[in-house]
């Protein structure tokens, strides 16, 4: 039986990585020609991932934010006692990204410190600036609203990282800017990160390079799908 038959539809490995096995391929990214047939890989899942997000009907899009947010919920009550009097990063959503936007305001009223991130500085850490219902935002890169320039510069304890991809033992496929892995190597002490994508985006692997980092969980419409080991 295939892997595609055991485990449902996955990607196809990477250009000259063939018929490899995702436990025998180079963590390490050594070989320069490995390291390049990964980021045409890369780029192809994406443009496959972001076309089939985009193809999901408006009615979709709500059931699955409204299921996520459910979870999101929940897992925030069960883990940090709903989070009150932390500092949460959420995100404003983009290209058919699940909309959270309701459950911040949500967390808001109930004494939840939200934050969103922005790009400040191009192929830098992000920044996370505060945000409530009242925040008159501004135009930011890619042309996201983000919290204006002179919004409190916050730590947060918890992260919320959309994903276009995820795999089950938590990494995540970006859009391939790399600010978030390189927020999180940055980020002292490191939040909990939470991946928010679709069920239909797992991915068999990756195939994580040295710069990758893993989530700490990956959450989508069906509940929590893949956890890393708790850091020491």
């Amino acid at each position: 039986m295939s892997v595609e038959e055991e485990t449902g539809r996955y990607a196809s490995p990477p250009c000259l990585a063939g018929e490899v096995a995702p436990d025998y391929f180079d963590p390490l990214a050594v070989e320069p020609q490995q390291a390049r047939d990964v980021a045409r890989w890369r780029r192809g899942e994406r443009e496959r991932l972001r076309a089939e997000r985009l193809a999901m009907s408006v009615e979709a899009r709500a059931t699955v934010g409204r299921a996520l947010a459910g979870h999101l919920r929940g897992l925030l009550d069960a883990r940090f006692g709903g989070a009150a009097g932390r500092v949460f990063s959420g995100y404003w959503p983009i290209k058919g990204e699940p909309d959270l936007r309701p459950l911040l305001t949500e967390l808001h009223g109930a004494g939840v410190t939200v934050a969103l991130p922005v790009v400040e500085v191009k192929a830098a850490p992000l920044v996370f600036r505060r945000w409530t219902p009242e925040t008159k935002m501004v135009r930011g890169d890619w042309n996201i609203p983000v919290p204006p320039p002179e919004a409190e510069r916050l730590h947060p304890d918890i992260a919320l990282a959309p994903v276009l991809g995820w795999t089950g033992d938590a990494y995540r496929l970006g859009y391939g800017g790399g600010y978030f892995d390189r927020t999180l190597a940055a980020l002292l002490p490191r939040p909990f990160t939470i991946g928010i994508g679709l069920q239909s985006a797992r991915l068999a692997t990756i195939y994580p390079q040295p710069h990758d980092i893993a989530l700490d969980l990956i959450l989508t419409e069906a509940g929590v799908q893949a956890e890393k080991e708790p850091r020491p």
